[in-house]
């Protein structure tokens, strides 16, 4: 069984091999990536992997700020999509968990019934305190997060799909493969093996995520979504999206959303001593360890660099401050007696 896993990047150095590393562990065969603007030696770091025949890097074709469609777009024509069994497109802070059989994607597959699509419902892992960007594996630190059903608010969650060749597919979405419903209804579970929702199928339903409701849509699988990571880390990742904030206003509202830490699942570290193996075998390849540790270097750098500004050390302090739970969990935690600050 052949798996393509395709995704962009920018300025993702210090967290490229553990995602490569722990896809190889769950059977992803092949690995498509996209780049652009990169500063901080992930450009470098994927072409070294592509020499040794772990990747493919390409820059990625956007004409205009749309990276990823455009991306996606361009990568549906690519030999390593069109020849393989299986699709899996998802950014490079996000674990598919799968928690059947010998928890690789072939086991999740068979749990769901051979379909032709599954969507895995997102569980964003908190920040948990953590402040300072350590080397060492993203899915050992954060091990708290949302009620898995319920995030803030809201009883739907967002989805990545992996995608069987057989699928009709119209276009690759971010989340989800699009298609003419009306002509052909493919088998399409969630990651409990369940057919996903018919208004989420429809590419007509404006808001069509929400239409796909979280609970109990896990049983098979989980996407640990680590958004937030480090604080310090969180920092040079809004720099990435925004090259000029100085004398910028920072909206938290993002933080606030995803760093609820109600909830601890640690279930994903049943990973940790392949990863880790894995890991080791492609920093034994020429060159990898040293570009691996450029990345480092120069992520810490721009930390330094940021907080040279007086905004990013006030954005440093507020978030901070903030509470480590949604204002819905803090809700639900004083109606049963918890102090915010008190693990349940």
């Amino acid at each position: 069984m052949r798996i393509t896993a395709v995704t962009c990047v920018k300025n993702e150095g210090p967290f490229l091999l553990e995602w490569i590393a722990f896809h190889r562990v769950i059977g992803v065969t092949d690995f498509l990536f996209y780049s652009n603007d990169c500063s901080d030696a992930t450009d470098l770091l994927l072409d070294k992997l592509e020499e040794h025949g772990i990747v493919t890097h390409l820059p990625n074709p956007a004409t205009n700020r749309n990276y990823q469609m455009q991306a996606l777009k361009a990568a549906k024509q690519h030999k390593l999509v069109q020849k393989c069994d299986w699709v899996w497109i998802a950014d490079v802070d996000e674990f598919i968990n799968i928690h059947v059989g010998d928890h690789t994607f072939p086991a999740l597959i068979k749990a769901c019934g051979d379909p032709q699509a599954i969507s895995v419902s997102f569980q964003f892992m908190a920040n948990g305190g953590v402040e300072e960007f350590v080397d060492e594996p993203v899915i050992s630190q954060f091990l708290n997060s949302h009620n898995p059903d319920i995030w803030g608010a809201d009883t739907a969650i967002e989805v990545k799909t992996l995608v069987h060749r057989s699928f009709p597919v119209g276009y690759f979405g971010a989340h989800r493969p699009f298609h003419d419903d009306s002509k052909m209804k493919p088998k399409w579970t969630d990651g409990s093996g369940r057919p996903v929702p018919v208004p989420f199928r429809s590419a007509a339903i404006k808001r069509r995520i929400r239409a796909f409701p979280a609970r109990d849509a896990r049983r098979f699988a989980t996407l640990n979504h680590y958004a937030l990571r480090s604080l310090d880390s969180y920092l040079v990742k809004n720099d990435r999206g925004d090259v000029n904030r100085e004398h910028r206003a920072f909206d938290d509202t993002y933080w606030r959303e995803r760093n609820d830490a109600g909830h601890r699942d640690a279930s994903i570290l049943r990973y940790i001593d392949d990863l880790k193996t894995e890991m080791d075998c492609l920093k034994a390849l020429e060159g990898i360890c040293d570009l691996h540790a450029k990345a480092v270097t120069l992520h810490k750098k721009k930390r330094d660099a940021l907080l040279k500004q007086d905004s990013y050390r006030a954005m440093q302090q507020q978030l901070r401050d903030t509470s480590p739970y949604s204002a819905a969990e803090t809700a639900i935690r004083e109606e049963i007696g918890f102090a915010v600050g008190q693990v349940p």
